[in-house]
């Protein structure tokens, strides 16, 4: 049975003789599954990547909660085992670990304590920090280029997003899912995902479900070298319901699980609010309008309890 993931080659995107076509099918994948696989992305070196995860990992937990996301209100370090419950009401089985944009200590935003603009919190772990930034800058381009296949797709200018992702709350989520639980337990719960889009590579260990629309649960096709992607409710509120973010969780894995997530969210004052051409009268504005930071804050506020405690 063939699985119903489309593959696009992001290649097409970039060639203006196959562009809109391309930008077609990408259309058609976030009005369907809400998830499609990327080659030709270009992203090379996952598996140093994988390598600077497991070192990260293996450290003693003190050395771990030394960069602890406790310690930064802005999204930013390691994340506990059953530090999180993405479906509010059962502890995630993996621990995790966050970077966002590399901002020095003097930026302006940072000094001035404008949200999600903070410092990363880095571990002492020799290549570590040149790893994850590599891997952040390739996904961030692989985003922009994939938002331009979306405004085509959704009747805007194809530069339409660009003025919006400058300084994104973007986040890289390096992901370990420790193994032996023969897929009884969840490592992740059944959530969707906060933002525009989210780039997925992982280490080829299985566990990764998506829920269909006719409400079936199917295990994430696994094409070597291939990216998995989708959109995100941020998106799905641009387009006013034309694209459908879709359900997903992770089953703990019967061996241990290395995944790298990168999640595009918009500029914090970028203004989201349903696009003229996603808009009808049988299509009416479904959401009102946010910003970025006001969306995400909202979001991660409901997921992690020590965000809930300090507010």
């Amino acid at each position: 049975m063939s699985i119903p993931i489309p593959i696009l080659d992001a290649r097409r995107l970039r060639d203006p003789a196959t562009r809109r076509a391309a930008a077609a099918e990408l259309g058609t994948a976030c009005r369907g599954p809400g998830f499609f696989l990327v080659t030709g992305h270009g992203l090379n070196g996952t598996g140093t990547l994988f390598e600077r995860a497991r070192g990260f990992f293996a450290q003693p937990q003190a050395a771990k909660e030394a960069v602890s996301i406790r310690h930064s209100p802005h999204n930013r370090g390691y994340v506990a085992l059953a530090e999180e419950a993405l479906d509010r009401t059962t502890a995630d089985r993996k621990e995790a670990f966050n970077i966002g944009l590399d901002l020095p200590p003097d930026d302006p935003e940072v000094l001035a304590g404008a949200p999600f603009r903070g410092v990363n919190l880095w571990p002492e772990l020799a290549g570590f920090r040149e790893a994850t930034l590599r891997h952040f800058e390739a996904c961030w381009q692989l985003g922009l280029l994939l938002h331009r296949g979306f405004a085509l797709d959704l009747g805007v200018p194809e530069d339409f997003f660009e003025d919006k992702f400058r300084r994104p709350i973007a986040t890289l989520r390096l992901l370990r899912y420790p193994g032996g639980d023969g897929g009884s337990a969840l490592g992740a719960g059944a959530h969707t995902d906060y933002g525009n889009v989210t780039i997925l590579a992982t280490d080829g260990v299985p566990g990764l479900e998506i829920r269909l629309r006719d409400g079936d649960w199917i295990a994430a096709p696994d094409v070597p070298g291939a990216l998995i992607c989708n959109i995100g409710d941020c998106l799905m509120r641009w387009s006013n319901g034309v694209y459908a973010s879709t359900p997903h969780r992770v089953r703990a894995p019967e061996r241990e699980r290395f995944s790298a997530a990168f999640f595009l969210d918009p500029d914090p004052d970028a203004v989201v609010e349903a696009l003229p051409s996603c808009v009808s009268p049988e299509n009416p504005p479904r959401w009102p309008a946010t910003t970025g930071a006001d969306y995400l804050r909202e979001r991660l506020d409901a997921t992690y309890a020590h965000r809930r405690r300090a507010g």
